[in-house]
Formats: C-alpha cells, sequence, structure tokens
C-alpha cells in the first residue's frame, strides 16, 4: 500500500511543476545564503585565530561552503526539471534520472541536517580551543620584543578593551603570569630583585593587571598595581568594593559572542533544511504522479502520487534484500577471481585413450 498517496488531475500537476520551479530557485537563493553564512564565521573565526589553540574548528564554516555550494546546484538543476515536466511530454527525457536526482537530493538534506546540529555541537570544542590559546596568549603577552610573538600584546589588549573583559577566566589569571617584560624591570631596586628571587621559576609575579584591564564606566581612578593590597590605596578595601576592572573573563565573552552567531546560523541552517525537504516532498510526488500518466497512456487524465509505493517496511526488506543480493553476487564474482567461466569444463584438451579417438569414432573405423 503506498504511503501518503494523493489524486492528481492534469492541472494540478501543472500547477504543482509551476510551484517547484519557483521553490528551487528560492532554494538556490538559500544556497547562496549558507555560503555566504559559512564564509562570514570562517572570517569571524579567522581574526581570533591567534587567541584560538590549534584546534581543527575550521570544519563547521567549511561544511556551511560546501553545502551552500553544492544546494546551487542541486536546485538549479531541480529547477530544470520542474520547468520542463509542466509539460508532460518533455517527462521523458527526464524519467530516468528523476529517482536518482531525488535520492541524491535527500542524502544533501540530510547533510544540511548534520550542518545545522554541527553548528550547536561547537560549542564544547570551541571552549577548549579558547581556553588553551588565551593562556598561551597571556604567557606571551611580555614578549613585544621577540618576533612571531610581539603582535600578542596588541591582541589581547585590543580584546580586553572591545569585549570589556580581562584575563582568560578573570583579572586574578594575571596574578600568575609574568606579563611585564625583564627589559622594563629596575634590577637596581631591592623589592624587584626580592620578588623574582621569592618566585622559583624566577618569574616577576604581582597583584597586578594590564591597563585594558580597566573599566572605563568607574568613577574612580583605575587601580591596577598593588590590587590586593589594601594600604596601598586610600579608601580601599578589595575584599568588599567593587573592582574598576572588568569582571569578566574574556573565555566566557568571547565564547558568548561565538556562541550567539553560531545559534543564530543553525536557526537558519534548520530553517533551510525544513524548506529544502517539502521542495524534495514536492518532486516525489510530481515524480510518481507523471510516470503514473505515462502507464496509463493518456496525458490528460488522472494519476496518483505517493512518497512511497509500498510500506515503510515493505520498501525497508525490499531495499534489504536488494542490498544482500548484491553482496553475494559480489563474493561470488571475488571467489572466482572474476572469471565467469572458470566452472565450466574444457573438452580442448581431452584424453580419450592412448590414440586419443572417441569410442564411437574409433568402432566405425574398426
Amino acid at each position: 500500500m503506498a504511503v501518503l498517496k494523493v489524486k492528481f488531475t492534469k492541472t494540478r500537476r501543472d500547477k504543482l511543476a509551476q510551484i517547484l520551479w519557483i521553490l528551487n530557485w528560492i532554494s538556490v537563493v538559500t544556497g547562496v545564503i549558507l555560503f555566504s553564512l559559512g564564509l562570514f564565521l570562517k572570517v569571524e573565526l579567522k581574526k581570533r585565530e591567534d587567541l584560538m589553540a590549534e584546534k581543527d574548528i575550521q570544519y563547521v564554516p567549511n561544511m556551511l561552503i560546501a553545502v551552500g555550494l553544492i544546494a546551487c546546484a542541486i536546485n538549479f538543476l531541480g529547477g530544470k526539471i520542474c520547468y520542463d515536466c509542466v509539460d508532460s511530454s518533455k517527462f521523458l527525457r527526464w524519467k530516468l534520472i528523476m529517482l536518482p536526482y531525488i535520492v541524491c537530493t535527500f542524502f544533501f538534506t540530510l547533510c544540511v541536517l548534520v550542518g545545522a546540529l554541527m553548528c550547536y555541537s561547537m560549542h564544547w570544542e570551541l571552549e577548549e580551543a579558547l581556553n588553551l590559546g588565551l593562556m598561551q596568549a597571556m604567557r606571551f603577552y611580555k614578549d613585544t620584543d621577540m618576533p612571531g610573538r610581539c603582535f600578542l600584546k596588541h591582541t589581547v589588549d585590543t580584546l580586553q578593551i572591545q569585549f570589556q573583559c580581562c584575563g582568560n577566566s578573570g583579572y586574578k589569571d594575571w596574578f600568575h603570569i609574568q606579563w611585564i617584560s625583564h627589559r622594563y624591570l629596575d634590577m637596581s631596586k631591592k623589592e624587584v630583585v626580592d620578588r623574582l628571587r621569592s618566585n622559583v621559576e624566577g618569574k616577576y609575579l604581582m597583584d597586578g593587571v594590564p591597563f585594558s584591564c580597566c573599566n572605563i564606566n568607574s568613577p574612580r581612578p583605575c587601580i591596577q598595581q598593588q590590587i590586593t593590597n589594601n594600604s596601598a590605596h586610600f579608601n580601599y578595601e578589595h575584599q568588599t568594593e567593587d573592582q574598576n576592572l572588568w569582571m569578566k573573563g574574556c573565555r566566557q565573552a568571547l565564547l558568548e559572542y561565538y556562541t550567539h552567531i553560531m545559534q543564530s546560523i543553525g536557526l537558519t541552517v534548520l530553517i533551510t533544511w525544513l524548506f529544502e525537504l517539502s521542495v524534495l516532498t514536492g518532486v516525489r510526488y510530481l515524480q510518481t504522479s507523471l510516470e503514473n500518466v505515462l502507464r496509463q497512456g493518456d496525458p490528460d487524465s488522472e494519476s496518483d502520487g505517493w512518497l512511497l509505493e509500498n510500506s515503510l517496511m515493505e520498501t525497508a526488506r525490499t531495499n534489504l534484500s536488494i542490498i544482500k543480493s548484491l553482496g553475494k553476487s559480489n563474493q561470488i564474482n571475488t571467489a572466482n577471481n572474476g572469471d565467469p567461466n572458470i566452472d565450466v569444463p574444457s573438452t580442448s584438451k581431452a584424453h580419450y585413450g592412448p590414440d586419443n579417438v572417441p569410442p564411437k569414432e574409433k568402432m566405425e573405423t574398426s
């Protein structure tokens, strides 16, 4: 029994073909949108690749770019097919192509769905890449005179000002990192020398942060040195008073920024998937209804269209039996090394005795 069978008159078939022609061209536009979204995401990730660990997180934008290009090609072909199918006589040129086209388009829609899910699943990989990348950038913050790292100070300062954040998880991350270069330390001061000697690794650690951590909205002048020393500042209590520093960590700020982008893109891709699925459903109805018209031989007659000719279980059994038969034939060909005549006995070298003469011939000659 056919699944979701619908009866079509000639007028309804023609209208369906016209509507699908328009929808396929709209799908071409959605393919361009997917391509643009993938390109936009790729550029946004590329902007801050210096703040991310070397992890393969470009697979999501690459997937969207590929899906967008394929969508343009598939739907352009679909528009041409539906345009010709308005005239049932032109359906013959596409009859053998439509079913493979529908199967390929079905698997393509699955790829679109996978792309939408990947947009939401990228969150954890992005968080790990940001965590490792930001910590590494902070460690190299002081290396302004070292090739390959001299730009990181500007990059981190710009990030903290633009996203109003400080450190990786918070401003206290700077307490555990030497972010001032040795070239700017006055080694003639006993305090500096003692601080360097007090650290096992010889690092100059202090309870201070770079200037870019300062909250520009604070009415009080920025306190970025000796943050935990209450006596170093007038009318100051670091445990109770609101800090005039950015309190949010840059990892959280960047993660929120990219998550908002990914969720918006994921929703767009999900809507595109639903739209592509509806177009594919219409093309399947058009294909089956036109094939039934050809069987009846009257182009003006009514015909049935369906999604599946048999029930889901019957279709699954049929496809499974086809796959099994293909597997068995492949095993036979492999066993025979591809030689179809391997089991055929050869008579060219038959041996009939010492005279090599068949018995009948031998009796006749005698």
